[in-house]
């Protein structure tokens, strides 16, 4: 008999397997049409279903969906003000990037991808919020990887250079919207290459907004956000309840 682990995992690979093939056939058959577009936001979409189903099939309370909600929330509205007065110099990505330190991966990306949706809803949605959406949920799932691997990496420091290092991959992301369609148009890679060299200002700006809300706020975030973290038992990281486990029964545990 197959235990209930080995099933999940195995129902998991046999969605992530057509999903990697729809992934080739509609690239094939997008790019062959010239529709760039289209490429855009059926990969980013797709890309989407296995934190989706990921995250589902985790048990979660109300009250930790609830909490998902308002980081989102304190993270649409902390753009929309920067975004009509300097764009790109905004704190959502740091919102992020903290609920992913403190929450996990798992939550850090839900509330990437929830801030990218819901703030469009007041700023304009349009073909760029699933790049958006994709975007923003990776800096929420890289950083609980990136921070739950060493407590040191939870310091200002490094999670300073994770920010610096986002600003840069986001605009990046976010720049294939318009790559994808200037190559199917042109077939030049110099072109493609202009677009991004265009685009390295905002990142710059973007990558100097993350450092310097990291440095100044990160640090009274997450203590505030642990505390209430620890208080309710609430989005428990799968490493901490290792290591209680392994504190607890020390034989287990070696």
């Amino acid at each position: 008999m197959m235990s209930t682990d080995k099933k999940k995992r195995f129902t998991t690979k046999l969605i992530i397997v057509p999903i990697a093939l729809a992934y080739i056939a509609l690239s094939y058959l997008s790019l062959q049409r010239g529709n760039s577009l289209l490429i855009g936001i059926v990969l980013v979409l797709l890309s989407m279903i296995p934190f989706l189903l990921r995250f589902e099939r985790r048990e979660r309370k109300a009250r930790e969906l609830m909490l998902i909600a308002v980081m989102a929330a304190v993270a649409t509205v902390s753009r929309i003000p920067f975004a009509t007065l300097l764009p790109g110099f905004t704190p959502v990505t740091f919102v992020v990037i903290v609920s992913g330190v403190v929450f996990g991966a798992e939550a850090g990306w839900m509330v990437g991808a929830a801030t990218a949706l819901v703030s469009n809803f007041f700023l304009g949605q349009g073909a760029w919020t699933p790049w958006q959406m994709f975007a923003w949920g990776m800096v929420g799932y890289t950083a609980g990887l990136f921070a739950h691997k060493s407590v040191w990496r939870q310091k200002r420091l490094p999670l300073a250079l994770f920010g610096a290092a986002w600003g840069f991959l986001y605009g990046w992301i976010m720049n294939l919207t318009l790559a994808l369609d200037q190559w199917v148009q042109t077939r030049s890679w110099e072109a493609v290459l202009g677009k991004y060299l265009t685009g390295l200002p905002f990142e710059f700006i973007h990558a100097l907004a993350n450092v310097f809300f990291i440095l100044v706020f990160s640090n009274s975030w997450i203590a505030l956000l642990e505390r209430y973290r620890r208080k309710y038992g609430m989005l428990e990281r799968l490493e901490t309840v290792e290591e209680e486990i392994a504190i607890l029964n020390p034989k287990q545990g070696g």
